[in-house]
């Protein structure tokens, strides 16, 4: 058994804004959820649909905590 594994990818339960993707991100590769939240937003604003498509990809893979 490996000490050094990450734990899984999960949807936060707890550090949530609207389905918790940007929190699991953020604990997963342990930096703050506040940078994908603004990555997510900047892919967001020049034309809507590849940021909501991704955020609404992201929501239905990643399973919850």
């Amino acid at each position: 058994m490996n000490n050094n594994t990450r734990n899984a990818l999960r949807r936060s339960r707890t550090d949530r804004v609207i389905a918790g993707v940007c929190g699991g991100l953020g604990a997963f590769f342990g930096i703050d959820p506040v940078w994908f939240r603004l990555g997510f937003l900047v892919t967001f604003l020049p034309g809507g649909v590849p940021g909501l498509l991704l955020y609404l990809i992201c929501w239905i893979i990643i399973p919850s905590e």
